[in-house]
């Protein structure tokens, strides 16, 4: 029993507690980021946040040496939020500041830039791309039993923001025009969502790695869980708890005692409900 106790402890209640943070923060990101960019399919990868991440995490490794989880966990945050911010920036440059377009234009370029740099590091480097290859899966597993509490005050942080803005980023939703309207500042609003985003995904990223689909699929879930057009943003981080912690149980169950990272469960039950939502699309035009 001591054993036992020590384990639930030590390892077990950490790692819940983090899972939960982190579904939490993506499912709320992800909400808040399907807003900003007027995208039902978005997520915070469009603004480059998880490739700014992923970048700094394999940069830390392969040119200072860092070599545990606790030492690159802070690079990782601040790669993510400098990536967001330069996928804002250069959005919101020219005529028209930044609109959705041009945001998601903006963040796939900075993605690409920064994906091909990463390439780079782990490929010229074996020692970068062992350490690199399981942090960019995804994972719960080996992290530091104080990491959530680290990284609580910037989730708390962008959940505050979130929830502040959501009435504005609900009508931001509809439409810039009509969002000016009924009194959303819009060009604030746009920025701040942006700000939760990175503040939301930069630390689930630094603290699990760049999860797959919580993100995005989260909010698809709320929105029908509640049946409103809109997505109710407490409703997507509940539901990205909840499917970040089913997927840590599912990836270490299916293979016991081999665990699997859980981005790895993520990605497999992504896939299919994107190809899903894909067959719905089709029929629904058909019968347009």
């Amino acid at each position: 029993m001591g054993r036992d106790a020590v384990v639930v402890r030590e390892l077990r209640m950490p790692r819940t507690l983090l899972g939960l943070l982190v579904g939490l923060a993506l499912g709320a990101a992800g909400a808040v980021a399907q807003d900003v960019t007027r995208n039902p399919l978005g997520d915070p990868g469009l603004i480059g946040v998880s490739a700014g991440g992923a970048f700094a995490v394999a940069a830390s490794i392969g040119l200072l040496g860092l070599n545990s989880s606790h030492q690159y966990v802070w690079f990782a945050f601040l790669g993510g939020a400098l990536a967001g911010l330069l996928a804002y920036a250069v959005g919101g440059t020219g005529y028209g500041d930044a609109t959705p377009a041009k945001l998601a234009l903006a963040g796939a370029a900075v993605t690409v830039l920064l994906d091909a740099f990463t390439n780079a590091l782990v490929l010229l480097d074996f020692r970068t791309l062992d350490q690199y290859r399981y942090w960019a899966v995804g994972s719960l597993a080996g992290r530091d039993p104080e990491l959530a509490l680290r990284l609580l005050p910037f989730i708390a942080a962008g959940l505050l923001l979130a929830l502040a803005l959501s009435g504005r980023l609900n009508a931001l939703a509809l439409g810039d025009d009509l969002a000016a309207t009924l009194g959303a500042r819009v060009r604030t609003t746009r920025a701040l969502g942006a700000v939760a985003v990175i503040l939301l995904t930069g630390a689930a990223v630094a603290a699990a790695g760049p999860v797959a689909f919580v993100a995005l699929g989260a909010p698809q879930i709320a929105r029908r869980l509640a049946g409103t057009a809109g997505i109710p943003l407490v409703i997507s981080g509940l539901t990205g708890a909840v499917l970040l912690l089913l997927a840590d149980l599912a990836a270490r169950l299916l293979f016991a005692p081999t665990e699997l990272p859980v981005g790895i469960i993520t990605g497999a039950v992504g896939a299919p409900y994107l190809l899903l939502l894909l067959a719905r699309a089709n029929r629904s035009g058909k019968g347009g």
